[in-house]
């Protein structure tokens, strides 16, 4: 594959950063706000949005019939990462997991209720997987959708919905067949405010707010199914590995070495240059190096997912268990490097960097754990990938 942008590739990022210019507001961006907190979640970032789509830039891989532009998926990729280097809200959750999804298996109602909305950006959704039993291991979820006339009535909890308390609609699985682990899942879209909807707020260690979900006998149409009747598995192993690329973007990851690299370019220690120091320098080649590996591995994904079906899942999980893993060891790099001011507080002025060492030491756990956690991309690249057997 050739790793060079093309010359209307990088036009169309230029492009991209003059629209980003004209639209610089505090409100939409913040560099702090990392990867899964990168999501539209104010009426700032919503109208943003809504001016992307006017744009056409909401549905780029889409298929025209469904009012995309059938793009490759490499300007998709450059637009996400221009997006995340600004900290600005980013694409995936609506354009890819839902979007992509429903065009894929979803009926006509669905792709002429939704599809439309997704592109405009006027419809925002929160994404149900995990329960309190079943984390990372999404087959194993056990909220109860139970047959009722022409519909289903839900019942269970589930936990670590990010956007439940703003969003509009609800992504979820639920156990349709208690006989099957892996084919007794049906993906359902919900509603949000109807009743038997309890949402609870969950803070993170990175500021943020994730929820606990609760649904009491609440009911949803045959309309609001998904695909097929307990392929619901299926449905959301595709879109992980869309979440695994599209939210975890590599530009912060660039951004912050190349802020460590500028702090240690002019700071002193015992009054001698820091940048003079052979165990700081080992450190920064080491992450510069891995730093490019994690950036050719997002592109081996881009590329391998042009090639038509799937998303290719071991490249997703590749690149999702090596970026989240690098960007913890740069923040422990940062904390370190830059000695006890760096355990000061994000946007104080004072401290080294601005404190971005110690906002990100906090966030980059969040990271290796949302999409899989580490030791889940682990397991599926060595069964496929490595063809190792399950239990090794």
């Amino acid at each position: 594959m050739d790793f060079e942008f093309s010359p209307e590739q990088l036009s169309f990022v230029a492009e991209v950063e003059r629209f980003l210019d004209e639209h610089d507001d505090p409100e939409v961006f913040d560099v702090t706000r990392e990867n899964m907190a990168q999501i539209v979640d104010t009426p700032a970032r919503r109208a943003f949005m809504a001016e992307m789509g006017d744009q056409g830039w909401l549905g780029i891989t889409w298929p025209k019939e469904y009012g995309g532009q059938e793009g490759d998926g490499v300007y998709e990729y450059l637009l996400n990462e221009s997006l995340a280097r600004r900290g600005g809200p980013q694409i995936g959750k609506g354009v890819g997991i839902v979007g992509k999804t429903i065009i894929r298996h979803g009926s006509k109602r669905l792709k002429d209720e939704f599809l439309p909305k997704i592109l405009r950006n006027e419809v925002e959704f929160a994404v149900g997987y995990s329960e309190p039993n079943s984390g990372s291991d999404a087959a194993s979820m056990q909220l109860k959708a139970t047959r009722d006339g022409d519909g289903w009535r839900l019942n269970g909890q589930k936990t670590w919905t990010t956007s439940a308390h703003f969003a509009e609609w609800y992504w979820m699985g639920a156990r349709t067949d208690p006989s099957s682990k892996h084919s007794g899942i049906t993906l359902f879209l919900v509603p949000l405010d109807q009743p038997g909807i309890t949402i609870n707020a969950i803070w993170t260690m990175g500021d943020e707010r994730t929820n606990e979900v609760h649904l009491d006998n609440v009911f949803v149409p045959d309309d609001y199914v998904v695909g097929e009747l307990n392929h619901g598995f299926q449905y959301i192993s595709e879109a992980l590995d869309l979440e695994r690329f599209t939210m975890f973007t590599f530009s912060p990851i660039g951004q912050r070495l190349d802020l460590l690299c500028e702090y240690v370019a002019g700071a002193t220690r015992d009054g001698r240059p820091l940048k003079d120091d052979p165990v700081v320098r080992h450190r920064i080649a080491e992450l510069a190096t891995q730093a490019e590996v994690a950036r050719v591995l997002g592109l081996r994904f881009v590329n391998e997912s042009q090639k038509g079906g799937a998303a290719p899942t071991t490249h997703a999980s590749e690149y999702k268990l090596y970026a989240t893993e690098l960007s913890r060891r740069l923040a422990d790099a940062s904390m370190d490097i830059a000695g006890p001011g760096s355990q000061l507080r994000v946007k104080t002025a004072e401290a080294p960097m601005e404190g971005r060492a110690e906002s990100t030491y906090r966030y980059t756990v969040i990271d290796t754990i949302g999409g899989g956690t580490s030791e889940i991309q682990k397991n599926i690249i060595a069964r496929r990938r490595l063809g190792l057997p399950k239990n090794f």
